[in-house]
C-alpha cells in the first residue's frame, strides 16, 4: 500500500472534497481522483460515493481512515527519530493556532525556530479555539496554540504568554477615556462568533459581573479579528479585543482604548496536546523552543 495513496486518501476524507484536498496538497483535482482510485482498486472497494459534487466516505473509508492516520503518523516518528539518532532535529510541523497566536505570534516564532533547525518545514492551520481544540482531540493535530481552555481533562494545556483584551473604538462611538460595565451594554457593540477564544474569555469576565454576552447590545457578530477591525474602524460599533492585534491602530490614533471600570480581561495563549499522545522529537523540540522564549514573549 503506497503511503502517498493514503496521505491523498486521508486529506479527501478530512475535507469531504477532492477540489478542496487538491488545493491543500498541491495537485490537480484528477491527479487526486486518480490516487483514490487506484487505492479503491488495490483494496478492491469503493470508498467515495460520488453523488454529483459531493462526496460521501464508505464504511470502509470510515475504518480506514483512523487507521490511515496512526501508519502515517509512525512512519513520520520513524523518520524524525532517526534523523534526531543523526544528531538533527527535521521534519514537517503542521500546527494549529487561533486567530491571534496564528496571525501575530506564530509566524514568528516558526521563522526563529526555522533558523536553528534548517530541516524543518511548516504548515500553520488558524481556525477559532474551538476548531483547534477539536482537531487535536481527534488526533487530526499533534500541537495547537489556543486562547481559551475548553478540554481541560483530556488535553494538556501550557501557557506561555499572557495576553489582555481591550475595549477599542473611534471616538464617534466612546468619547470617555473610562466607562462603567453598565455603560458598556448600552454601546454597539461588534463581537466574534461562538467557538472564539475571544469571544468565550470575554464571557467568562462579564460572568463575574454578574451579566452576560447577551445583555449587550450586539450589532454585528463577525468570523475574524480583522473583520471586527475593520467594522470599529468604520465605526460600526466598540469591541474587545487583543492589544496584540490593534497595537498599531492604538499607536497610530486609529483606534482609542477606553478602560471599564472594575474589569480587566486578561488571557493566557497555550500550547495544547493530548495526554495520551507522546510528541514526535520536532514536536518536542518546538513545544521546549516556545515555553523557553515565553519570557520574552511576554515583554
Amino acid at each position: 500500500m503506497d503511503l502517498h495513496h493514503l496521505r491523498i486518501f486521508t486529506e479527501v476524507y478530512k475535507q469531504k472534497s477532492f477540489s478542496k484536498a487538491a488545493e491543500i496538497l498541491l495537485l490537480s483535482q484528477p491527479t487526486v481522483s486518480e490516487h483514490i482510485k487506484t487505492l479503491e482498486d488495490e483494496l478492491s472497494c469503493k470508498l467515495f460515493d460520488r453523488l454529483g459534487r459531493t462526496i460521501v466516505s464508505t464504511r470502509i473509508a470510515d475504518i480506514l481512515y483512523p487507521r490511515a492516520l496512526n501508519i502515517l503518523e509512525e512512519v513520520e516518528k520513524l523518520r524524525t527519530e532517526i534523523v534526531s539518532i543523526q544528531g538533527n532535529i527535521a521534519g514537517h510541523i503542521r500546527i494549529g493556532a487561533s486567530t491571534i497566536p496564528g496571525t501575530y505570534i506564530l509566524p514568528t516564532l516558526a521563522t526563529e525556530f526555522q533558523s536553528r533547525y534548517r530541516d524543518i518545514s511548516f504548515e500553520i492551520l488558524i481556525e477559532d479555539s474551538k476548531k483547534i481544540t477539536d482537531m487535536v482531540l481527534n488526533h487530526e493535530l499533534i500541537m495547537g496554540i489556543v486562547g481559551a481552555v475548553m478540554e481541560p481533562e483530556r488535553l494538556n494545556y501550557t501557557p506561555f504568554v499572557e495576553d489582555e483584551l481591550v475595549l477599542a473604538s473611534t471616538g464617534d462611538i466612546i468619547n470617555k477615556n473610562t466607562i462603567t460595565v453598565e455603560e458598556l451594554l448600552r454601546i454597539p457593540f461588534v463581537i466574534r462568533e461562538e467557538g472564539s477564544g475571544t469571544r468565550k474569555t470575554i464571557e467568562e469576565h462579564l460572568l463575574k459581573k454578574n451579566t452576560s454576552i447577551n445583555n449587550l447590545n450586539i450589532v454585528a457578530i463577525l468570523g475574524s479579528t480583522d473583520s471586527v477591525k475593520q467594522a470599529i474602524k468604520s465605526s460600526l460599533g466598540a469591541s474587545i479585543l487583543s492589544r496584540i492585534s490593534i497595537r498599531e491602530e492604538l499607536e497610530r490614533g486609529v483606534l482609542k482604548e477606553t478602560k471599564i471600570k472594575g474589569l480587566e480581561i486578561k488571557r493566557d495563549f497555550s500550547i495544547i496536546t493530548h495526554k495520551k499522545r507522546t510528541l514526535p522529537p520536532h514536536y518536542q523540540a518546538l513545544f521546549e523552543f516556545i515555553t523557553e522564549r515565553s519570557g520574552v514573549l511576554s515583554e
